[in-house]
């Protein structure tokens, strides 16, 4: 049985606080923008490969597809391979979100002496759930004791000294240092032999691509006028918020939003239930164009029985102002 994220498990419904339509005067779908559009706030989600660092990748994707920004959503170390979504252009921003999304890996784990199944499926099932961690020598943050979450451990394959697991994880988890807490437990010790990650977030191996794949897909492009495989390779930014809760807002609020307004309630339109304050949230039009993340301040109930007051913090905004006017005329 395929185990799931947190967010993937989800159960999510929308209420609808207003009944509303959107004018097919403004904005755009986000599957029906121009290529040039699609190129400057788009995701790309790399198989990295074996080899170069993560922000290496992240350099190549620009290169290739003539881009002056880019960012990855969580560095993987050399060895590693798999997903890695590389932001282009003004969806730079976005990796932020992905950041502290959950992830999963499938790993292949050495232990140093041959260990009976049941003892290793016993320690390696404690390991689900609220761990401790303290960060490897060589790590990106701080080296002190952290709190993780580990959603699940699925163990594959046991063959001798050699496990193959997937696990799901919070994000910031150690699994070179999982596998060695795990042979520590044993007494018998353990490496991270392989890694290789299948899932960032929402994004996961289904609709990944190679660096090779992209540039083909960049040549037909600019050569041969050809879209097609660019807009089959490169995502629009709305796929990088999916595991995210979404309130939608009324055409006539989006562009308040746009030049960093906090939403008030009156101009939502629907939403998702389960909203809890203090937590990251998209705020969409009603195409389903990504506007801007901002923090809760209300949970859901309120944003529904309330008919004034903030309900999101505008945080980061991702649509150029004037993309929808300020107010809007009723056709005669």
């Amino acid at each position: 049985m395929t185990q799931k994220l947190p967010f993937e498990k989800a159960r999510r419904e929308i209420l609808t606080k207003k009944q509303a339509e959107t004018s097919e005067k403004y904005g755009c779908a986000p599957n029906k923008r121009e290529i040039s559009e699609y190129i400057n706030l788009g995701i790309i989600n790399i198989d990295k490969p074996k080899g170069p660092t993560s922000h290496q990748v992240s350099a190549y994707v620009q290169k290739i597809m003539d881009a002056t920004k880019g960012g990855h959503s969580g560095t993987l170390d050399p060895k590693v391979t798999g997903v890695l979504p590389v932001a282009i252009g003004k969806a730079t921003r976005i990796v932020q979100a992905l950041l502290v999304a959950g992830k999963e890996y499938v790993c292949l784990m050495h232990l140093h002496k041959e260990m009976p199944e049941a003892d290793i499926k016993k320690v390696m099932k404690d390991f689900t759930g609220k761990i401790t961690q303290l960060p490897p020598l060589k790590s990106a943050v701080k080296r002190q004791w952290r709190e993780r979450t580990v959603y699940y451990i699925d163990i594959l394959d046991i063959a001798g000294q050699d496990v193959l697991f997937v696990i799901g994880c919070q994000a910031g988890t150690y699994i070179r240092k999982i596998c060695h807490d795990i042979g520590k437990s044993m007494g018998c010790g353990a490496h991270m032999a392989e890694l290789r990650r299948t899932k960032a977030g929402p994004f996961d191996e289904s609709s990944i691509v190679t660096l090779q794949d992209l540039t083909d897909a960049y040549w037909y492009y600019k050569n041969e006028k050809n879209e097609k495989y660019l807009r089959h390779v490169i995502q629009p930014v709305e796929n990088a918020v999916k595991h995210l809760h979404k309130v939608w807002v009324l055409d006539t609020t989006v562009d308040a939003v746009c030049h960093g307004a906090d939403l008030a309630v009156p101009g939502i339109a629907k939403l998702d239930n389960n909203i809890e304050p203090d937590n990251i949230i998209a705020i969409m039009t009603l195409k389903d164009e990504l506007i801007a993340l901002g923090d809760t301040k209300m949970t859901s109930k309120d944003m529904m029985q309330y008919n004034r007051g903030i309900a999101i913090k505008t945080k980061k905004v991702f649509m150029e102002p004037g993309t929808y006017p300020k107010t809007q005329r009723k056709e005669k």
